[in-house]
């Protein structure tokens, strides 16, 4: 698994994709910040035939829209289709078992990840 769950929080989710605050992209940002091992999501990657290239904090991925990850877990999508973003978050959730969206009511209060 990627992501360590930080002790202070019961549950862990990503918050909806949002426009950034520049238009140029949208943005998932997880709630609480994650711990990524950029290293082992490259590799996981790059053995499904993604490029990456790892910029040591960060690694932009060769989806449709291109992807950047951060170590926080934050990511942004390099679009402005919300389709097209949504649909690149749903491939990287698969792919790195990433927690989901929506009301952190929905999710469990003990063991975080949805």
């Amino acid at each position: 698994m990627f992501f360590e769950l930080l002790r202070h929080r019961d549950f862990l989710m990503y918050r909806q994709l949002r426009l950034c605050s520049n238009n140029g992209g949208f943005e998932a940002i997880p709630d609480p910040p994650l711990h990524l091992d950029l290293g082992a999501a490259r590799r996981t990657l790059e053995t499904t035939g993604i490029a990456v290239v790892d910029a040591r904090v960060m690694l932009v991925v060769g989806l449709d829209p291109e992807v950047t990850i951060s170590r926080t877990g934050r990511l942004l999508f390099k679009t402005q289709d919300p389709a097209a973003a949504e649909r690149a978050f749903q491939r990287l959730r698969t792919l790195l078992d990433l927690p989901g969206t929506g009301d952190p009511d929905a999710f469990p209060r003990r063991g975080g990840i949805a």
